[in-house]
């Protein structure tokens, strides 16, 4: 009976505070900013008024949640974004789908990478043994904010979870790339290259060994590029091979990409390329 008597007690509870959401998304939000959450108290609170029945609480609350921040009708909705889903994870840290969704209302619709991020951060630090959370935060700064360094550093975390997936090396070793750290990319495109050599997966193996020659042919491009400025800058025009280069003290030799083929060099212009890496 007690049992029952408190889960009654927990739904009309939450049944009074959806009321008084009703209500208050009545009242004109330029007269009460901010009104459809100044009476939702911290997830702490929550934790202790409803009972033991803390899981249920985080339901409801992450139900209404994605109505209302689907509601384009509330200009101002995503203002409280992080507090809402704060409360969720307090509510159930063990919830996932809050923090993901939470997220993805961050990043598509509020353009708000700040707030995913501490969303996510929130869920790794309440579930540090789950790989998805930096794994989402580095696919998000890599294919939405083209921000190589913070995805770098996400996948870098993602790696070092136990269980997590393969490709989190591989975009990491892409994300150094992209910052020109060629050290680090060849490091691990090498590794995967040999990991995959192992598990005789030949698609993954021939992605790391076109990666391998896309980032050696970085370094050595870099290298003649270098070199032909130095060139230019002194005999004030490109040389017609690249072999002067060599002859006039500028490089020690003339590398050669890693299927032993030279690289097409244009005396007009000064650019130099590789082939196609992806072609291969």
């Amino acid at each position: 009976m007690k049992k029952k008597f408190l889960i009654i007690l927990l739904i009309l509870s939450c049944a009074a505070i959806m009321g008084l959401k009703i209500k208050l998304d009545n009242i004109p939000r330029k007269t009460v900013p901010g009104s459809s959450f100044i009476y939702i108290p911290s997830g702490k609170f929550l934790k202790y008024a409803t009972f033991g029945y803390s899981s249920l609480m985080a339901d409801l609350i992450y139900v209404w949640s994605i109505q209302y921040f689907s509601d384009q009708k509330i200009p101002n909705r995503f203002d409280y974004l992080d507090h809402v889903f704060s409360i969720i994870a307090e509510l159930d840290p063990r919830y996932f789908d809050p923090y993901q969704i939470g997220a993805i209302f961050a990043v598509y619709d509020a353009r708000d990478f700040e707030t995913c991020e501490k969303i996510l951060n929130r869920g790794l630090g309440k579930n540090p043994g789950e790989w998805i959370f930096p794994f989402q935060a580095g696919h998000y700064a890599q294919m939405l904010l083209k921000d190589y360094k913070i995805a770098q550093k996400y996948f870098k975390k993602t790696m070092e979870i136990e269980g997590s997936p393969a490709m989190a090396k591989r975009l990491y070793a892409n994300a150094a790339f992209e910052q020109t750290d060629y050290k680090t990319a060849m490091r691990n495109w090498v590794e995967v290259y040999q990991m995959a050599e192992a598990e005789s997966d030949e698609r993954v193996r021939k992605i790391a060994a076109n990666h391998i020659y896309r980032t050696q042919a970085s370094i050595d491009l870099e290298s003649i590029n270098e070199g032909l400025n130095k060139y230019k800058e002194q005999f004030g025009h490109y040389p017609e091979e690249l072999s002067k280069l060599v002859t006039s003290g500028f490089l020690a030799e003339i590398p050669k990409d890693l299927d032993g083929n030279e690289y097409k060099y244009d005396s007009e212009t000064g650019e130099v390329k590789s082939e196609l890496w992806w072609k291969r």
